[in-house]
């Protein structure tokens, strides 16, 4: 089967039938609509599904979350667009999805929980596999695999903290070690190759007072640099460049992208607080995603039903490159290729 290599992904979130909308990549960064493609389940109908990581592409595959109906729906990725494979069930309210082989962990409300992902792209629960948050009130974020594979990391909004879950034997999960973050309402978050991981805080929503942060992991998290202020508001997602030296956050308050330069020992400064906007002044700008290759950002203003990619320059620079619209505007989530 030919693969697609150029795509951008993102949900319709609808509370009736959610969809996944596709869009092909050109060289120059402009998107072509592909098609939609039903999942099976049901979104949440409501704007703005509150985490990083609803759609997520790997292992060829693509996975999303459907929140109103507590499923996991996958598909297969090809040249002539996507393929419906399955719909799981997946825990309560699932909004994050992390896969790393043939291991897939899902996000839902209060816990996580497991998966074994067959050759034909067939999930199958792992007995004992569910592990709560560090509080029943945690309201977690996101969840991801660091690089090398060896822990789970989740984001909780509500605790002010970030949770480490080693991977044991049979890709069971440890107890988690819990570390304070920097700062308050750690939201989306994104690593570079060597384990730095940059995180944004939204300091419930206080106008000009978005940050991000960096970590090492080193068993635990270790801080690198704590809360670094960009001047905005509302910050959401994170993308760290592919070469590793750049990091972009959304500004949901404002419609902008701010970017930071990350150092080779994981210390972030501020580069840009407005290194890209959409629509100025405005609200929406949420979900976000670097292409395979590094070359482009794509990312969704919510508010707008509208995505908006940029070229990154060997600066970090950004630079416009066009925009996709007519999407729904309870649309979430970002996965690129």
């Amino acid at each position: 089967m030919e693969t697609m290599d150029s795509a951008v992904f993102v949900q319709t979130n609808d509370a009736t039938s959610n969809q996944v909308v596709m869009f092909k990549r050109d060289q120059s960064g402009g998107l072509l609509p592909i098609g939609r493609y039903p999942t099976g389940g049901r979104g949440t109908g409501s704007p703005h599904l509150p985490s990083q990581g609803s759609v997520v592409a790997a292992e060829g595959r693509l996975f999303v979350t459907n929140a109103g109906s507590d499923d996991l729906s996958i598909f297969a990725i090809d040249a002539s667009g996507l393929e419906f494979i399955d719909r799981t069930p997946a825990g309560t309210s699932p909004t994050s999805v992390a896969v790393r082989g043939d291991l897939v962990y899902v996000l839902g409300t209060g816990r996580i929980t497991g998966f074994r992902l067959g050759a034909e792209g067939v999930l199958s629960p792992i007995e004992g596999s569910e592990r709560s948050l560090s509080a029943p009130e945690a309201d977690g974020a996101q969840i991801a695999f660091t690089p090398n594979g060896d822990a789970v990391v989740v984001t909780e909004r509500v605790s002010d903290a970030i949770s480490v879950y080693g991977v044991g034997a049979g890709g069971l999960l440890n107890d988690p070690s819990v570390v304070p973050s920097s700062g308050a309402t750690p939201y989306g978050f994104d690593f570079r190759a060597d384990g730095i991981l940059v995180v944004t805080e939204a300091f419930g929503g206080q106008v000009g007072a978005a940050a991000a942060s960096s970590y090492r992991l080193n068993g635990s998290l270790v801080s690198v640099s704590p809360s670094v202020k960009n001047s905005r508001s509302e910050v959401c997602w994170a993308a760290v460049s592919k070469d590793g030296r750049f990091a972009y956050v959304t500004n949901f308050g404002d419609n902008t992208i701010s970017s930071y330069r990350v150092g080779a020992d994981g210390t972030i400064e501020l580069l840009d607080p407005v290194a890209a906007s959409t629509r100025s002044g405005e609200r929406g700008l949420r979900d976000e995603a670097i292409t395979a290759d590094g070359r482009h950002l794509f990312a969704l203003d919510a508010d707008a039903g509208t995505i908006y990619g940029w070229t990154i320059g060997a600066d970090g620079a950004l630079t416009p490159v066009g925009t996709a619209g007519g999407l729904p505007l309870t649309a979430a989530g970002l996965a690129t290729l």
